[in-house]
């Protein structure tokens, strides 16, 4: 898929101490335990989509400062590391454009980026000398070599920008999901969904999208019976025009509000819509979905993944054996701490045919056959 992630390499983030060349697939759905590393892979994901938006300094500041970042502190990772490599064709073909950083500590605990990008067929080609904002955004618009066309530092950039991190895990009564937002913020499905009643409505209202609303809707009937479909009503507020999530259930007229959904329904319709939009980001990351649904729910869930995956990109980071029961085994990562570090792996059929044949992949996970439990150090 273009501009998908095809690999990666991280040096000395977090918990993760040496991730190398390591390949990812239309799909990837990662599992282990508490505390192995799982937060911190998607954190990579979030901090580049920070950089782009030249948010960096900000992003690193606000949690903790660079030493927060380094794997045991600078004393012992005195820089971090990270090289991308992106597809840019439908075969999926490896490496066509690559991006790769370091990021050094200052005294004032932010990180110098020394940034370069490179094509297949070229060198290494700095960004320019060592900063404390990424270039990313600075080159969205380099053009080719010869001028005819975009550069790789249009497509990196384009490639990074476009992921999403969705994460729906607040659903308490003034999460952002629940309340109004203007009308007009419907062009991007954010990540904490504040926007979902604009980015509903403009579905609902442009005949071009009538068919991928209708399955959004389709979709949250299958696990919520009860519910009809949206209203979405805009109501004036001062100069600007808001909506919420109001909807209607079958068998009455009277208009339902975001307050009248459970937590587990509410975060339901945001994964829906996450994985059915339209046109969706390069790569989706979705942490924990599972959180709060029905087994039958988490079932519906997962073909949603499947069929996103067709798509677009999808990176799923879950605890539930119910929805990794739904994967084969090679679309799952396994997380583990190996000498205070993160590890990665991912799993082969081959190696567990024998126990196939009686348990389930989310059995053999819970029995932890498939090493996903606690590692005693």
């Amino acid at each position: 898929m273009k501009g998908a992630l095809d690999v990666l390499t991280v040096k000395g983030f977090k918990s993760i101490q040496d991730l190398n060349e390591f390949r990812l697939g239309d799909l990837n759905v990662i599992i282990g335990a508490n505390g192995a590393g799982k937060s911190n892979f998607v954190q990579i994901f979030r901090m580049l989509m920070a950089m782009t938006q030249k948010n960096f300094t900000k992003y690193i500041l606000e949690r903790g400062g660079a030493d927060n970042f380094l794997f045991n502190g600078p004393k012992v990772t005195p820089k971090i590391t990270m090289k991308f490599e992106f597809a840019s064709h439908s075969d999926n073909t490896a490496g066509s454009n690559s991006y790769g950083f370091e990021l050094t500590p200052t005294v004032d605990e932010k990180f110098l980026i020394s940034e370069e990008r490179k094509y297949v067929t070229t060198n290494w080609r700095s960004y320019g000398s060592p900063s404390e904002e990424s270039r990313l955004y600075d080159e969205r618009n380099e053009k080719s070599w010869d001028g005819q066309g975009n550069g790789v530092g249009h497509f990196v950039y384009e490639s990074i920008s476009n992921w999403m991190v969705y994460h729906f895990h607040d659903t308490s009564s003034s999460s952002p999901m629940r309340r109004s937002e203007i009308v007009e913020d419907y062009h991007k499905l954010r990540g904490d969904a504040a926007n979902i009643a604009p980015f509903l409505l403009h579905l609902k209202e442009d005949e071009s999208f009538s068919g991928c609303y209708q399955k959004i809707v389709d979709a949250i009937r299958l696990v919520t019976p009860f519910f009809d479909d949206f209203r979405l009503d805009v109501q004036k507020r001062g100069e600007a025009e808001k909506v919420r999530l109001s909807w209607s259930q079958k068998g009455s007229d009277f208009p339902m509000q975001p307050y009248h959904l459970s937590d587990a329904t509410i975060r339901f319709i945001c994964l829906a819509t996450a994985l059915l939009q339209p046109n969706p980001p390069s790569t989706i990351i979705i942490d924990e979905p599972e959180l709060g649904l029905h087994p039958a729910a988490i079932v519906i869930l997962a073909e949603l993944i499947h069929s996103a995956a067709t798509g677009t990109q999808v990176i799923v980071a879950t605890q539930s054996p119910a929805l990794i029961d739904q994967f084969t085994l090679e679309d799952i990562i396994i997380v583990y701490r190996k000498d205070g570090a993160s590890t990665f792996q991912r799993l082969k059929e081959k190696d567990f045919s024998v126990w196939l044949e009686n348990y389930s992949i989310g059995e053999l996970w819970t029995k932890n056959v498939i090493a996903g439990g606690p590692v005693y150090e």
